[in-house]
């Protein structure tokens, strides 16, 4: 295969891409920088910070004497990525989950739709030609920095263009990073504060672009609440115990919460945590512990799950069953778990041990070894240990009495 010589850079004005395109100028390919805005709005001091971030990825291309261009996908980002849908609509939108008490991931969403599609058939439409690439399917492989590592957020990538990428600093330190950009002039980026994800982080083998996330920087340092209720209606409701039904406060909208945060409630002094969420009614459950057994479950399902390599892996077609590590927040410890597979490709997940804090809406993203399979958003919950345990109470107490939870066992 002969060297592939063009890479388009997508630039976010940060420390990462700017030392990833100097990493690949000195590897001797030629390199076009690209800066993308998404988000068309100012924050809450009146200032665009996507002007900003513009201007310092202009200037970094300057240093390294490379072209520079901008695209805007504002208009794909609303309609792909965080627009309301009309009633009816069957939207999978940041304000769409929001508005159905899901916990969405806007990032992994983004890379999918905008910075691997939109922004990836830009870079490959403008380089003039189709270049070669590896045809073999590619692995997704975590970087030497786990701190930083983005395969979470890649995990819903397509395999075609995961073959045509490059990650420059897979192998390498933050600090390290932070160090050569020092040593080339590149000062103007190493005074910034990060918002989003770093995709240069993660490690591919072979291909011809690079991409650099601006992570979900429309948000940044913003109230939420106060952020969600310019776009969705408020829906007030109450707060209430799980342990005796006690209402120990209101609130806005039971949307503005996802399992396992801490529930700000007026006038009280001792911290409750969200353990679930009434949709019909509008009410949020609260715990009155940050280790309460109602914030805790082992199983999960998801929707039909996105495999980067094999689809699916060959163990789990065989067996229907296959061991693994999963985590549903990023930089969170890997989990061992147990995938079932079903005949319409969603996936059972069941935890080794109970963990904290699964909500419907995110992404399980699964692991073997130092490899990212690929993800499922989380569309099922398992009953949660405080459940359980209150039924085995009520099972001693009256046990010809017996729920039926059928459905909620992990079966092919």
């Amino acid at each position: 295969m002969s060297a592939l010589r063009h890479v388009v850079c997508a630039l976010s004005g940060g420390v990462d891409s700017a030392v990833a395109a100097l990493l690949l100028r000195r590897r001797g390919y030629q390199v076009t920088g690209v800066f993308m805005k998404n988000w068309d709005s100012l924050d809450e001091h009146g200032v665009c910070a996507a002007d900003k971030d513009c201007e310092d990825a202009y200037k970094v291309c300057r240093i390294l004497d490379i072209p520079f261009h901008q695209v805007s996908y504002v208009k794909e980002y609303w309609n792909e990525v965080f627009r309301l849908f009309t009633q009816g609509a069957n939207g999978v939108t940041f304000l769409n989950e929001y508005e159905k008490g899901r916990t969405p991931n806007p990032d992994i969403i983004c890379n999918k739709h905008i910075k691997f599609s939109c922004f990836y058939h830009y870079a490959v439409d403008n380089l003039g030609k189709e270049s070669e690439f590896l045809h073999l399917p590619v692995k997704l492989l975590q970087a030497a920095d786990s701190f930083k590592d983005q395969t979470f957020f890649l995990s819903q990538v397509s395999q075609d263009a995961l073959r045509r990428t490059i990650f420059p600093l897979g192998e390498l330190t933050k600090e390290f990073v932070k160090k050569i950009a020092a040593e080339n002039r590149l000062h103007h980026v190493l005074q910034k504060k990060e918002v989003g994800p770093s995709l240069a982080s993660a490690h591919i083998m072979l291909a011809f672009l690079l991409f650099q996330s601006m992570g979900i920087c429309f948000i940044g340092k913003r109230n939420f609440e106060h952020f969600i209720l310019q776009y969705l209606q408020p829906r007030p409701g109450k707060f209430i115990s799980i342990e005796d039904n006690t209402v120990l406060g209101t609130h806005k909208g039971w949307f503005l919460y996802t399992l396992g945060q801490r529930a700000k409630i007026s006038g009280l002094r001792e911290p409750w945590y969200v353990v679930e969420k009434d949709g019909t009614k509008g009410d949020v459950l609260v715990a009155p512990q940050v280790d309460h057994p109602a914030l805790y479950r082992d199983l999960l399902r998801t929707n039909r799950v996105h495999w980067i390599a094999e689809e699916p892996p060959a163990a789990l077609v065989r067996d229907k069953m296959m061991e693994c590590h999963f985590r549903f927040r990023h930089q969170m410890a890997l989990v061992p778990c147990v995938l079932t597979l079903n005949q319409d490709g969603t996936v059972w997940v069941t935890a080794v041990k109970a963990v904290r804090g699964l909500a419907l809406g995110q992404f399980a993203v699964f692991y073997k070894g130092d490899e990212c399979l690929g993800s499922g958003k989380i569309l099922r919950l398992g009953p949660s240990a405080y459940t359980l345990q209150k039924g085995k109470n009520r099972t001693k107490v009256a046990p010809e009495v017996s729920s039926d939870s059928s459905g909620l066992h992990p079966t092919p």
